[in-house]
């Protein structure tokens, strides 16, 4: 009797199950393509040629809120690139200081990871038609950086890097300084925090850098320049119209001028050879061709001018930046008797200066920024404005000597390269792979 009460409930159940089977629905899956329009679904997409380790490469154009916290106040065209290898690996994020162009991080290939390369906000193919300055703030361009990782890291699950150079490494302290945890590690490169708007510590440094001798021979050099005057205005000319530059912003007097105030700093900041400087004896074109490689006339002329306004913006409301010493050239001096970094910033519009901003930035890393490994070359006068982080913060500062402002990871000493991988190794955990770089 139990035997027949159990066949019938065994076919009772079976024919509820068959009669209630459930239809499940097909498994969606994505292309990586698809996925990346699901994240950013009002984006322009497109592919772009793939580089080095990375098997996929977009780029990508956002409809960026000019002000995050109102937007009605409309929308900018923000680029940013994205190279793709695994979605588990590590991913390099680079805060740009000005335009990008797609290209491989230092960093990038040390981790074999994917790499975010952001443009900032209006430089370079971001920047619109006209400038609405208000919205040109660090903040503003922070909470960029922000959203679209917050928005990535849906895809990618590994550790995060954050990396910049120069302005862009600054921009990679202030991120951190506001987004602590947004990612593992920071890595800037040679990122100055300039404490005014024209910081002494620039000139103290072009003051005390190198042997006298050379200090001796660079200020021989800026007065031989000037001696030669209508000599080297000719060459200016010469190599105007062959380049076709124009100068009606500045003209080519200013220039000269502003390039022979500029040349100390720009010498020491690119890593220039007191061997190389010329002679007294030297020809204008000589003289020309050198001040021209070190300091780059075409930094004053319209093109540049034009390019360069967003950055003169920021520095003179917000980052600072550095004053010129008219001492050695004084009584040379015809047209520029008042040097000043405000003669490159955008007219009628307010400059008002926030000193307190930077201030804010080196006080968080200086204490708490934690998981910061910082590259500096010696020589580097923007080095001058490097924080110092205290010794109870977990950061490593490397400094190259003699280094300038190009210096990079493969710069250092195999020792020395170790030291920075080993930390590296540390703050990421020995699930992520380092692959230190090549000679």
């Amino acid at each position: 009797m139990k035997k027949i009460k159990a066949l019938f409930l065994f076919i009772a159940l079976s024919t509820i199950i068959v009669g209630c089977r459930v239809r499940l629905e097909p498994v969606e899956i994505l292309t990586f393509q698809q996925k990346i329009e699901k994240l950013f679904p009002a984006a322009e997409i497109t592919k772009i040629e793939v580089k080095d380790h990375f098997t996929k490469a977009y780029q990508i154009v956002l409809d960026q809120p000019l002000d995050h916290k109102n937007l009605a106040a409309g929308t900018f065209k923000h680029y940013f690139y994205l190279s793709h290898v695994d979605e588990s690996k590590p991913t390099v994020f680079i805060t740009e200081g000005y335009n990008a162009t797609p290209r491989t991080y230092e960093l990038s290939k040390i981790f074999k990871g994917n790499q975010v390369q952001v443009e900032y906000r209006f430089y370079g193919k971001s920047r619109p038609d006209t400038i609405p300055w208000q919205y040109l703030k660090n903040d503003l361009a922070i909470e960029d950086y922000h959203k679209i990782i917050s928005k990535l890291k849906r895809l990618y699950t590994g550790k995060w890097i954050s990396t910049g150079i120069s302005k862009g490494g600054e921009t990679v302290l202030i991120h951190k300084s506001k987004y602590p945890w947004d990612v593992d590690v920071a890595v800037p490169y040679v990122a100055p925090l300039i404490n005014t708007q024209e910081d002494i510590r620039t000139q103290a440094h072009i003051n005390t850098v190198g042997s006298d001798e050379c200090r001796e021979k660079i200020r021989q050099f800026q007065r031989q320049v000037l001696k030669n005057r209508d000599s080297l205005l000719i060459e200016i000319s010469k190599y105007a119209k062959e380049k076709e530059m124009s100068f009606t912003e500045l003209s080519i007097e200013e220039a000269l001028e502003y390039s022979v105030l500029e040349f100390p700093f720009s010498f020491w900041q690119w890593g220039g050879s007191c061997e190389e400087i010329p002679a007294e004896d030297a020809s204008a074109k000589q003289m020309f061709n050198y001040i021209n490689t070190i300091v780059g006339i075409s930094f004053y002329n319209d093109k540049t001018y034009y390019d360069l306004l967003p950055s003169y913006y920021q520095h003179i409301t917000e980052l600072g930046y550095y004053g010129f010493d008219t001492t050695p050239v004084k009584d040379l001096l015809q047209v520029v008797h008042n040097p000043t970094n405000l003669r490159f910033a955008p007219k009628n519009v307010d400059l008002t200066y926030n000193a307190n901003y930077i201030k804010e930035v080196r006080d968080f890393v200086e204490n708490k920024g934690k998981k910061i490994l910082y590259i500096y070359g010696e020589y580097d006068t923007w080095g001058a404005c490097a924080p110092n982080p205290k010794p109870h913060v977990d950061a490593l500062k490397m400094v190259l000597s003699e280094g300038s402002h190009k210096t990079r990871i493969k710069d250092f000493s195999t020792q020395d390269q170790q030291l920075m991988y080993d930390k590296l190794q540390n703050w990421l955990g020995y699930s992520v792979t380092i692959y230190p770089l090549e000679d």
